[in-house]
């Protein structure tokens, strides 16, 4: 198998590397340190998915970017001033984790599951979705929701608690789960579902629609561990269904093949039945970094705010 490795030249990589990240045990921090060191490398798209209008001026103090430093108005008044701005829309932005028994499956020792890469992600995209003064509130859920933090400005440090002591451990079904969720998030915003989606399509698609219904706008993370995505295994192994405890011997050489055509073929359907349905869905390997999943963020919320 072959490890991550930040990619050369990508702006704030050595940040997102989930292996590096896995050793810092704080998300508050860890979140901090992503989103920072990932906008800051993207110094050169000046406000890129921010959706940022000018507010007001504040006087400069010690530690201010200077790029946002209204040379003009120094020009006129001899003092230092930097530009503050605000958010088109204070949006509400909830996250829906899966926390299902499947999401604790990880096929690298030294990697991370997929529930761990799931927490880096979610607590990556509150910290920034809550630097734009929107309302950040979270929902786990395997089979039921098992934690609820509703939306609010001042709910970002729930919302990392609830993310950092939540473990994978009961079977998953999506509908029943997001049926609930649906009635209590409340009114329309922006809410990210990051799950490894591990059941029937058909049956994903219905719940996802019960978000869709409410006029949400829908981001859908799909987090896959390498060894799901394309079989690795080599000499004969016994495979263990997460979330029946079933195992099964297999001969992994015979049923590669047909392994990777199913998962293949799984993982189109519901990558087109998303876009069809106006949700936005990307695929996540959790032995690479995060820029691929913060980039399309940012791009998608650019346009979205765009549209309004």
């Amino acid at each position: 198998m072959t490890h991550a490795r930040a990619r050369a030249g990508a702006p704030g990589a050595q940040f997102l590397d989930p292996r590096v990240l896995a050793r810092i045990d704080n998300l508050e921090l860890l979140a901090r340190t992503v989103v920072d060191g990932f906008l800051n490398g993207l110094h050169r798209a000046p406000h890129l998915g921010l959706s940022m209008d000018f507010a007001e001026h504040r006087a400069y103090v010690p530690g201010d970017d200077t790029r946002h430093l209204d040379w003009r108005l120094y020009a006129r008044t001899d003092r230092h001033y930097v530009k503050q701005y605000e958010a088109e829309t204070n949006a509400n932005v909830v996250a829906l984790v899966d926390v299902s028994a499947s999401m604790s499956y990880r096929s690298d020792p030294e990697g991370v599951s997929k529930l761990d890469y799931a927490r880096f992600l979610t607590a990556c995209l509150l910290h920034f979705s809550r630097k734009q003064r929107d309302r950040v509130g979270i929902v786990t859920f395997d089979d039921d929701v098992r934690e609820f933090v509703p939306p609010s400005a001042r709910h970002m440090n729930r919302a990392l608690h609830v993310l950092a002591r939540t473990e994978a451990g009961r079977p998953g079904d999506m509908y029943p789960a997001l049926l609930k969720a649906t009635e209590r998030i409340g009114r329309r915003g922006m809410v990210i579902v990051v799950s490894d989606f591990y059941e029937e399509v058909d049956r994903a698609m219905e719940a996802l629609r019960l978000l869709r219904g409410r006029g949400h706008d829908l981001m859908v993370f799909r987090v896959m561990d390498p060894a799901e995505i394309e079989l690795q295994f080599e000499g004969p192994t016994n495979v263990e269904d997460l979330e029946t405890g079933e195992q099964i011997p297999v001969m992994p050489k015979k049923l590669k093949e047909g392994y990777d055509r199913v998962v293949s073929e799984h993982i189109r359907t519901l990558e087109e039945k998303c876009t069809g349905e106006r949700m936005d869905h990307i695929l996540l390997d959790t032995s690479k970094p995060l820029d691929l999943a913060l980039f399309r963020y940012l791009t998608i919320r650019e346009k979205k705010a765009r549209v309004r």
